[in-house]
């Protein structure tokens, strides 16, 4: 067993992209033997990467699921497993036959954990969507970008990942902590348009409370106030700046040079345009590093906008292990920390079906059977 608080844990994940395999790799790196079921002969996928993150850590078999004999297979490590998880439309799993009903009565105490874009039920079910979209609906998009400007999406980080891919990885362990009381499994339905509005619950508190007033980009956490922004430096490089509180803010004044200048109160938003010519110009007459050097020590909150490949050797990651090599890529390492139960460094991705034989074997299944399964191509 790996190291880690989910060591002993099994695992299924049938091979997806982006929110499906995040959850299975989270579950993977805090010490869970995942097994990721892919096709019996390798396609190619417009996301599909060579030495992928998100299929690190993990054992890889191929197995052709269009065949009976293949989703017998499946099944029959299901039998063996604590979870399973997919991501595909509604109904697919069902016209698999690995479906919840066909999981539950081969092992009914399975959580099988599923993550789609628009969830299991509702009208917009059967669509198809990428993150962009499921955002657009949610209300999470809408209120990014700036004033004046369209929306702006922020990579796929609110929907694929954390408001599906992470939404599921916790759904399946609450569901595995009900399983303790009940010793049954259940059905985790991840919706990511359900995980991206979960995820402006703050906002819809600070609208109903009357401190989100304005439109995109004139609000206290949009770009809106002037002390919550980036601001480019005199090396067309950028840092990021988030003075809200007052004493926070009367730091930000020191580094700047700014004390015993004319300025406004900060949380009075007439003069926000006033007080942003003011920062711009003195954040822009300094590099990125000079203004980091300035504001360390002090409780400013200025900080360098770093690239994600910069961020590996800021001193502060570096020092806290915040990202690993992997196989030769630098990557994000597992997170949470746990201080009695840490799990391991990651091992890099598989080939796919590298562990076809081994898994199977693990099952039960003989040299002749193999060797009968994989000349009918049912397994890689």
């Amino acid at each position: 067993m790996k190291p880690g608080p989910l060591s002993g844990l099994k695992v299924v994940e049938l091979a997806g992209l982006a929110p499906a395999p995040f959850a299975a790799t989270m579950l993977a790196d805090l010490g869970a033997d995942v097994i990721r079921v892919d096709r019996a002969k390798p396609g190619h996928d417009v996301l599909s990467l060579p030495n992928d993150p998100l299929t690190r850590g993990r054992r890889w078999i191929g197995v052709d699921t269009k065949k009976p004999e293949g989703v017998e297979l499946v099944l029959r490590l299901a039998e063996r497993a604590d979870v399973l998880i997919e991501g595909f439309r509604p109904g697919v799993a069902e016209r698999m036959g690995l479906g919840p009903e066909q999981v539950h009565a081969r092992n009914p105490r399975v959580v099988y954990g599923r993550v789609t874009g628009w969830g299991q039920d509702g009208p917009m079910a059967p669509a198809a969507g990428h993150d962009i979209n499921y955002i657009g609906l949610s209300g999470a998009l809408e209120p990014i970008g700036r004033a004046g400007g369209k929306p702006v999406p922020p990579l796929n980080l609110v929907a694929d990942f954390a408001g599906g891919g992470m939404l599921l990885a916790m759904g399946v362990l609450a569901a595995l902590h009900e399983r303790t009381s009940s010793g049954r499994g259940q059905v985790v339905d991840a919706a990511m348009v359900d995980g991206a509005a979960l995820l402006t619950t703050q906002l819809h508190g600070m609208h109903a409370a009357g401190l989100w007033p304005g439109e995109r980009g004139t609000n206290l956490l949009d770009t809106g106030a002037p002390f919550y922004d980036t601001y480019e430096t005199a090396d067309g490089k950028y840092v990021a700046v988030g003075a809200i509180e007052m004493r926070f803010w009367g730091e930000l004044v020191k580094v700047l040079g700014l004390e015993g200048e004319d300025l406004p109160a900060h949380l009075d938003a007439r003069e926000w345009p006033r007080l942003r010519e003011t920062l711009a110009a003195a954040i822009g007459k300094r590099t990125r590093d000079e203004l980091v050097a300035l504001a360390g020590g002090t409780d400013s909150c200025l900080t360098p906008v770093l690239s994600p490949w910069e961020a590996a050797e800021h001193p502060h990651n570096a020092a806290r292990g915040t990202f690993v090599d992997v196989g030769g890529v630098v990557q994000p390492a597992p997170a949470p920390r746990f201080d009695r139960t840490p799990p391991a460094t990651p091992e890099p991705p598989r080939e796919r079906g590298a562990d076809t034989e081994e898994v199977l074997t693990e099952l039960g299944l003989g040299a002749g059977e193999l060797a009968f399964l994989r000349e009918s191509a049912v397994i890689a």
